[in-house]
């Protein structure tokens, strides 16, 4: 039975890539008329988001969102959640509609055939083995900020090796660019996506992705020595929810 289990997956993952092209082709023409400018970016983002919810759906799965909070069209946020899986690209485009967002993303992604293409036009790429480089990430999100738009930063820095980590550290970028323009950030729960759709070829399955928009938490008035008090707290508060549904995923199990 586990044998054909795994066969399934493999099969289901070759068809998430095959899927992933024949969408982007059929897209392409709308995302190359938006992608080379920024005066465009908001429509490239509804084509985005069509995009998104093509291949998200098209895999099969499901989500079932409980909003604490919600977002104020056109207002600058950053956008912060755990990152376990590819398909966490996919649920945020899904998710946030009136407020388009930059991602800011590892620059090994850009390698990818034709995704890579879009990806390298669209999103801020980091080198995270290079200060200069986060130098340059800061800069063009505090630009992308002054243009009204929002960031959304997977602050995690990488999807851990160890899937027994429920969460891993955060990182400074996503905190120190909220102080700095004083927007609230955004914590959002991704629920059981490292067992749906894990990076690991061969594994995963369709289910249905619990997701949490928690409360925004503000930045108005603080400061950069506020910075680490602010991403702990943004960390407790996505870690609290992830701690919820690991346990009651054990116990259905």
């Amino acid at each position: 039975m586990g044998f054909i289990k795994t066969i399934l997956s493999v099969l289901w993952r070759i068809w998430f890539y095959l899927w992933m092209l024949v969408v982007i082709l059929l897209l392409s023409p709308a995302l190359l008329l938006t992608i080379w400018t920024e005066k465009t970016y908001p429509y490239f983002f509804k084509v985005a988001r069509l995009w998104a919810k093509m291949i998200f759906f098209g895999m099969g799965m499901r989500y079932e969102v409980t909003r604490l909070q919600a977002l104020e069209k056109g207002k600058s946020y950053m956008l912060v959640a755990n990152h376990t899986s590819m398909m966490d690209i996919m649920l945020m485009y899904i998710l946030v509609q009136g407020n388009p967002f930059v991602f800011v993303g590892k620059k090994e992604l850009a390698k990818l055939p034709l995704f890579g293409f879009f990806y390298k036009k669209t999103c801020i790429l980091v080198d995270r083995g290079s200060s200069k480089s986060k130098y340059e990430v800061f800069k063009r999100a505090q630009a992308r900020l002054n243009q009204g738009l929002s960031i959304c930063i997977f602050p995690e820095g990488g999807v851990p090796d160890d899937t027994r980590v429920v969460l891993d550290t955060f990182k400074d970028g996503a905190f120190r660019l909220a102080i700095e323009h004083q927007i609230p950030i955004v914590p959002i729960s991704f629920g059981y996506l490292k067992h749906y759709f894990p990076f690991d070829f061969g594994k995963g399955f369709p289910g249905k992705v619990p997701v949490t928009v928690h409360p925004f938490v503000e930045t108005k008035g603080l400061h950069q020595e506020d910075k680490r008090a602010l991403k702990e707290k943004t960390r407790q508060i996505i870690l609290n929810q992830l701690t919820i549904w690991e346990i009651q995923k054990k116990i259905q199990t």
